[in-house]
Order: structure tokens, then C-alpha cells, then sequence
């Protein structure tokens, strides 16, 4: 057997019944030859790894525009982050860590410049709006290698789709149309509020705009006063209600789950809708509504032909919205829009 054969065997062998398994992918968008080595959730996991759009990840907004400090959060090391606690989750669970890691990596591949705040402006700015998990997996079908995509398998491209939350909506629970079809994309769907909550308030805290003490009790009594304690103890109670369950799908106690919740709905309201926290993201608001008009009128050296001829304008200008880095859209915007200083062509 080659490589790779022996390694979906050990899969079988050793994996939980409820994990899914390399050998038996439903398949991907394009046939392709199988790898000699690397099975197909690794091969995943890896072509998502090197693509320019993961890349771009290190400078995007997490929740401080452009912070000076060394130590903030980007939305690089969120995914990071996410990944390292999705795949101790899989680990424990006996569930396929390469699938759960690929689907950790990419679940945020297609958000944009500026945080969440970006992602509203692009919302309102796009003809029948826009979500990050649907660019994420425009991104890895088609935007990636010159209109290619990756071509990734269904469960790493179910599992991108469906990691989403949103303000309200709950990490664990979900109905099964709104929820990933393996349990591996459900444990980056709870990997994920339990990355960002936490390092948020790490992240607050250190730009003075929170106290440790500001926590609200009745949530930090459940969970833990620092970081790594609230991190343990949700991990293992994600993992203890999960096994409890009958591994059906990813579980959260209550008592665990409304305190996450009510943490998350903490944040909102003392940090990313803050006054402060978001002064600077209303002029990136500015930004990205020139740079939507300005590219419009001249999508030449912008925008892709192919795009505009086959999908339209509008789709063609959210792909180059959504795709910048904050740098990115605040130099462009200073080359578009600043007036330079007039230097005379006439040497002295």
C-alpha cells in the first residue's frame, strides 16, 4: 500500500465511529489524482496553509485597527488560536484532526479589512449583502490560484460554510440544516467563540478599555477568572457533554454555554460597539465606501474582466474590498484620494 493508504487505515483503526474519515471524502468540486503521502484532510489543511488569502490573514483587524502594541490579536493568530483549540478538542474526541484543523484555518479566510466593522460596510455596500463564511468559501473555490480555487473536499468546504454565528446565534445546537454535517466542522464552530472571547478581553484589557475586574461575576464565577481557566474549563466541558451526548454532535452544559453567551454579549456592548474602540472604524468606513465608488468608475488595473463579464461589477469590487488588508485599503485610499504636492517638471 502506498503512504497515504496506510494512513487512512490507521483512521479506520484508530478513530472514533463518529469521526470522518480521509478515505471516504465525499468527494471534491474537480476529480483529481490522490496524493502518494498526504491524505485528502491533510492536503486540505495544507493548500489552505499556503494560499495568498491565509496570508493576508497577519494584517487583518481582529478587534484594534492597525494596534501599535506587539502583542494584539490579528486575524491571523485568532485562526491560529482557533485551530490549537479545535484540534485539542478532536484529539481528546478521537475525531479526524487534520479535518478539524483544515476547516479551523479557513473558516475566516474571507473577511475583511477592518474587522467586523468592515464587514458591515461591505454588507450594506453589496447588493444583496455579504457574509465572511460565504467569501471564505468563494475564496477556496474559486478566488484562490487565478480563478481556480483549491479545490477542497466537501467536508472541509461544509465545515467553512457553516462555522458562522453571528451577534446572537449560539455556538452549539444548531438545527442540523444550520449546522456542519461532521462533527469535526461543529467543534471549529465552538473552537471559535471560545478563541475570540477570551483573547478579546486579553486584548481590552491591555488597551485599557477593560479591567479584569469589570468581568461580570456571575459569568466569571462559572467560568474562571483568567484566560487559560475559562479556556479549560469550557474545553472540557465541550468534551465531557459531547462524550455524555453519545458523540451526536458537540455539546455545551448550560450552565457553560449561557455564561459564554452572556461573555459574548458582554463584548459587544463594552467593546466592539465602544465609542472608542470604533472611532477609528468609522473613518474605515469612509475608506472602503471610496474605494467601492472609486474602483467602480475605474475597474480597470482593479478589478478582474473575467469577474465583472461572467458575475457583474458588484461582485468583481467585493472580492477586491473584502480581499485587502487594513494597510492595503488605507494606503490605496491615500494614492486615490490625497492630493500629492506638486513638484515642478522643470529641473532647476
Amino acid at each position: 500500500m502506498m503512504i497515504r493508504e496506510q494512513l487512512e487505515q490507521r483512521e479506520r483503526e484508530i478513530l472514533a465511529p463518529e469521526a470522518a474519515r480521509s478515505g471516504d471524502t465525499r468527494g471534491r468540486l474537480r476529480a483529481e489524482d490522490e496524493d502518494p503521502i498526504r491524505p485528502a484532510f491533510q492536503r486540505d489543511r495544507d493548500r489552505i496553509i499556503h494560499c495568498k488569502a491565509f496570508r493576508r490573514l497577519k494584517h487583518k483587524t481582529q478587534v484594534f485597527f492597525a494596534p501599535t502594541g506587539d502583542h494584539y490579536r490579528t486575524r491571523l493568530t485568532h485562526t491560529l488560536e482557533v485551530s490549537q483549540i479545535a484540534r485539542s478538542i478532536a484529539k481528546v474526541l478521537r475525531l479526524n484532526e487534520e479535518l478539524t484543523e483544515a476547516i479551523a484555518l479557513g473558516h475566516d479566510l474571507g473577511h475583511t479589512p477592518f474587522g467586523h466593522a468592515g464587514e458591515r460596510v461591505i454588507n450594506d455596500l453589496i447588493p444583496g449583502g455579504f457574509n465572511h463564511y460565504e467569501q471564505s468559501l468563494r475564496i477556496v473555490d474559486v478566488l484562490e490560484h487565478e480563478g481556480a480555487g483549491l479545490n477542497l473536499t466537501f467536508e472541509v468546504r461544509d465545515g467553512i460554510a457553516r462555522h458562522s454565528k453571528g451577534k446572537s446565534g449560539m455556538p452549539v445546537g444548531a438545527s442540523p440544516e444550520h449546522r456542519s454535517s461532521t462533527i469535526e466542522g461543529q467543534i471549529a464552530r465552538v473552537a471559535d467563540i471560545i478563541a475570540y472571547v477570551n483573547h478579546d478581553i486579553d486584548d481590552a484589557v491591555r488597551a485599557g478599555l477593560l479591567r479584569e475586574e469589570d468581568l461580570p461575576k456571575e459569568r466569571v464565577t462559572v467560568l474562571g477568572r483568567s484566560s487559560s481557566e475559562r479556556i479549560g474549563r469550557m474545553v472540557t466541558d465541550v468534551v465531557h457533554q459531547t462524550i455524555d451526548g453519545g458523540m451526536t454532535e458537540i455539546r455545551m452544559s448550560e450552565p457553560i454555554l449561557e455564561a459564554t453567551v452572556g461573555l459574548r454579549s458582554f463584548l459587544f456592548e463594552s467593546v466592539y460597539e465602544n465609542d472608542v474602540a470604533t472611532a477609528e472604524f468609522k473613518k474605515a468606513g469612509g475608506i472602503l465606501g471610496g474605494l467601492w465608488e472609486k474602483v467602480k468608475e475605474q475597474p480597470a488595473g482593479f478589478l478582474d474582466p473575467a469577474t465583472i463579464e461572467k458575475e457583474g461589477i458588484d461582485v468583481a469590487v467585493k472580492d477586491f474590498l473584502a480581499g485587502m488588508t487594513d494597510r492595503y485599503a488605507v494606503n490605496l485610499y491615500e494614492r486615490l484620494f490625497i492630493p500629492k504636492p506638486w513638484v515642478s517638471i522643470r529641473q532647476e
